[in-house]
């Protein structure tokens, strides 16, 4: 039995939020920390270090289910500090409050994003609740129905608004990927919810539309006009993190049909992965996509990365970079994608 990672996942994690708070209260220096952690440093570090992070195995990891609380906890501090931050409150200049939002954009779009999905696929209700919260913190409520509900049973098909296709670029995925996300998970979960025998009040989607009123209205109460457009900005940066996330790892990648339409279990062979050991522990080892889907209620310590699945020819957040340019993307991807599908 490998010794367990949560050192390394702690220590990747937590730091961005720390150094994101220090620089949203202290400026200077502190302003450009967190953002060299979620860039710079952890592009360099992936690049320089070859090993892979261990599994570990087991079923039960209550250290695992701390770190995410943990981590959440801190999500839901730095979004209130940062909010208050670019309503004026810590009297930052105008290059800190762009240096101290760009890094907490993309810890709340790479590292919360990735917590939070862990935490909706987790047994335990409080987890999954905090999770919602999470998302819905960033105006994206909805992806805790719609990511479970839809895109874990139709991904890799055309019923999935989250399977990018081959050819579409991440903008045109963007509208299409919201919109049937938010549209799917609402059918999803009105089919189910009659069955449930709650009140109307209770339904999903009304928490996520009033959680997202909620967190709108404390923008504003914390940092006046300025903190609700900054607390808008945030979620629109951290969205567009998060569906970078889902386009790239499932460009291309599709699920056959059999003589009577029906696809293919869903297998390694659907989602592109990465081996990467910084960015691997700074999301939650979610670049290990293929074997998530193969077991959903895997804890992010155990998920194995197999030798015969999809691999990104860079990190995933490097991908994510390259797939704001649609020619580059394609001209990348595409081949990659076509040897897979043509694969046996």
């Amino acid at each position: 039995m490998m010794r367990s990672p949560l050192p390394l996942f702690a220590l990747a994690t937590l730091t961005a939020p720390a150094l994101i708070a220090a620089g949203a209260v202290s400026g200077g220096v502190w302003a450009v920390a967190g953002l060299v952690w979620m860039t710079a440093l952890t592009a360099s570090l992936d690049e320089l270090v070859s090993v892979t992070l261990p599994t570990s195995e087991g079923e039960e990891f209550p250290a695992a289910d701390g770190l995410s609380a943990t981590l959440a906890l801190s999500h839901l501090a730095v979004w209130a500090l940062v909010v208050a931050a670019l309503g004026g409150a810590t009297g930052l200049d105008t290059w800190e409050k762009l240096s101290v939002f760009a890094g907490a954009g993309l810890f709340m779009g790479q590292v919360s994003n990735s917590n939070a999905h862990e935490m909706i696929h987790r047994p335990a209700r409080w987890l999954r609740r905090l999770g919602r919260w999470v998302y819905i913190s960033v105006l994206f409520g909805h992806h805790a129905s719609a990511h479970p509900l839809v895109h874990h049973v139709h991904v890799g098909t055309a019923a999935d608004p989250s399977t990018a296709r081959r050819g579409e670029s991440f903008y045109r995925f963007f509208k299409r990927a919201w919109i049937g996300g938010f549209r799917e998970g609402l059918k999803a979960e009105n089919k189910r919810f009659p069955r449930l025998g709650q009140p109307a009040y209770r339904h999903p989607y009304v928490g996520y539309i009033g959680g997202a009123v909620i967190v709108l209205g404390i923008a504003t109460l914390i940092g006046g006009a300025k903190g609700l457009l900054g607390a808008v900005c945030l979620a629109g940066f951290a969205q567009t993190q998060l569906m970078l996330s889902d386009y790239v790892q499932h460009y291309g990648l599709s699920r056959r049909l059999d003589d009577n339409g029906r696809p293919e279990p869903v297998g390694t062979r659907h989602s592109w992965n990465a081996p990467h050991l910084m960015s691997s522990a700074l999301m939650l080892n979610a670049p290990r996509h293929s074997d998530h889907h193969a077991h959903p209620a895997r804890p992010f310590p155990a998920l194995r990365l197999a030798q015969d699945c999809p691999m990104l020819p860079r990190s995933l957040p490097v991908m994510a970079c390259v797939a704001l340019y649609p020619r580059l993307w394609k001209r990348v991807m595409n081949p990659l994608a076509d040897e897979w599908q043509a694969a046996p």
